[in-house]
């Protein structure tokens, strides 16, 4: 019987020769990002970052809001929400499909064992089984079994097959899929940069609500007094039937706009509850209570335009597009040249279970198999043209990435220094007419001023309170829109417990 090493040297050739060629891989090696606008994103600061420091941000940018209540419903958000979810299984699948490819480069194995029992089957099969066990150092025994119309057949081995990548097709299928898992974690990011900031747009809505109503309800209330003095003014002669009309009809007004907040602070309670994967009406008794709207802190830290881009989650994720589909073409183009694949099969066979493992029941089998296409009438070449747009693709979707996060930042960035200047304006109206209603109070008691009079300083008073709570509330959404420009929001990716 030949040796094994003799007969499996040629494989081994072969395997060495394609463990030399392991280097080589066709197809462009990704280089990075395109440069996008450069002057821009080497600036130190933002373009409009005139009240903000290029200091770095803090990732859980709602703690600088100090509300106690706001941290805990992102973090319940952020542990029960579908759309984390959904970012984290499709992460998951990712990362599997990246477990297969590298798989691919091993060889593929398969355990047999086969026991065959014939009687009278003394034609072709006996010949065939004859023939087989020839092959594997057993025909005396087969031959004998197969001449008396017996047949019986033992069988057990192992075979394996392995394609060499040896000009790295399935090295860039690698390369495509760390690429998509990276993307996948950065997308399960950006979901988290987008829930944060939804729940806590949702919490400042829904305080500011509160608030509106609690001064609705004050304002009511003066109204209601300023009536009750209108009608005992009438019956004194000091006022007209046209007096009383116009404040009931004032009071109305006011009571009527209390109305709809009612109904949008339980829409608001509703979107926070299943924002956090809780059923609506669970937050009710939780959040019924009014409370103030939580402020941002004086002094904003931003970074810097390269900074951001590091940062935000769909630039990134558009990057690692860029070099899946850069690797897609060497994928494509590795086929264009011959593959080869290892065959063998080690076991042993006989006519009885005595001598099976016997060393004249040895058989083996070694092939290599050479696979080439080269006539495809332009098929290769047609799958490697449409690789490359998909990659022209996906630069173009990377440098709109790049411009929106730049707009983003430097628009909301505009927004919130102007909100500011807003807010500082109406709050000197407060101060005014805190003051007017002071002193109109200080008159009254003089005798110089009506109690009508005194109504009407608080009634502007407590509608320059309403204007101040608003702008408030709208300073804060600003403040969470800009830190959702940012990218901030989302977890450090070794955190995460997604595989």
């Amino acid at each position: 019987m030949p040796s094994i090493s003799r007969l499996l040297k040629p494989i081994a050739l072969l395997a060495l020769a394609s463990t030399a060629l392991a280097g080589c891989m066709v197809g462009p090696n990704y280089k990075g990002p395109p440069a996008v606008v450069p002057a821009a994103v080497s600036q130190p600061k933002f373009h409009r970052a005139e009240d903000a420091t290029a200091d770095p941000p803090p990732s859980r940018w709602w703690i600088a809001l100090g509300d106690a209540e706001l941290d805990r419903l992102i973090d319940a958000a952020f542990a029960a929400n579908p759309d984390v979810d959904v970012a984290v299984a499709r992460l998951r699948q990712s990362r599997a499909n990246l477990g297969k490819d590298r798989a691919n480069l091993l060889p593929n194995t398969n355990a047999t064992a086969l026991y065959l029992h014939s009687k009278g089957l003394t034609g072709a099969l006996s010949g065939e089984a004859a023939s087989g066990a020839s092959a594997s150092g057993s025909s005396a025994a087969a031959a004998q079994g197969a001449s008396n119309g017996v047949l019986d057949l033992y069988d057990v081995g192992v075979d394996a097959t392995w394609q060499l990548d040896l000009f790295g097709g399935q090295r860039r299928a690698i390369e495509g899929g760390k690429a998509m898992s990276q993307a996948a974690v950065a997308n399960l990011e950006d979901a988290e940069v987008s829930l944060a900031a939804e729940v806590a747009q949702d919490y400042v809505t829904l305080r500011d609500l509160q608030q509106r109503l609690v001064l609705a309800q004050q304002n009511a209330d003066v109204e209601t007094r300023m009536l009750d003095l209108t009608k005992v003014r009438l019956q004194g002669g000091a006022a007209t039937d046209l007096d009383v009309e116009r404040m009931v009809s004032q009071l109305r007004s006011t009571q009527a706009e209390a109305v709809p907040l009612k109904a949008q602070v339980a829409d608001q309670l509703d979107r926070l509850a299943i924002l956090t994967g809780r059923a609506p009406g669970d937050l009710d008794q939780e959040l019924s209570d009014a409370a103030a709207v939580p402020l941002p802190p004086q002094i904003v830290a931003v970074g810097d335009p390269a900074s951001l881009l590091r940062r935000r989650p769909d630039v990134r994720a558009a990057e690692r597009t860029i070099q899946q589909k850069n690797a897609l073409i060497g994928q494509r183009t590795a086929d264009l040249f011959p593959k080869v694949e290892l065959l063998g099969n080690v076991g042993y066979s006989s006519s009885q279970l005595s001598s099976l493992f016997q060393p004249s029941s040895f058989s083996y089998i070694a092939a290599p198999v050479l696979q080439w296409s080269p006539f495809d009438f332009g098929r290769t070449g047609a799958g490697i043209r449409e690789a490359k747009g998909e990659r022209a693709e996906a630069i173009a979707n990377y440098r709109k990435a790049v411009l929106g996060a730049l707009n983003d930042a430097e628009t909301a960035l505009a927004v919130y220094g102007r909100q500011r200047d807003s807010l500082n304006s109406l709050a000197q109206v407060e101060q005014s007419a805190d003051r007017a209603s002071r002193l109109t109070a200080l008159r009254v008691k003089g005798g110089t001023a009506t109690t009508l009079d005194q109504l009407s300083a608080e009634t502007t008073r407590v509608t320059a309170e309403t204007n101040v709570s608003q702008a408030k509330a709208q300073l804060t959404e600003d403040y969470v829109r800009l830190q959702k420009s940012l990218g901030l929001g989302w977890t450090a990716p070794d955190a995460k417990d997604a595989g």
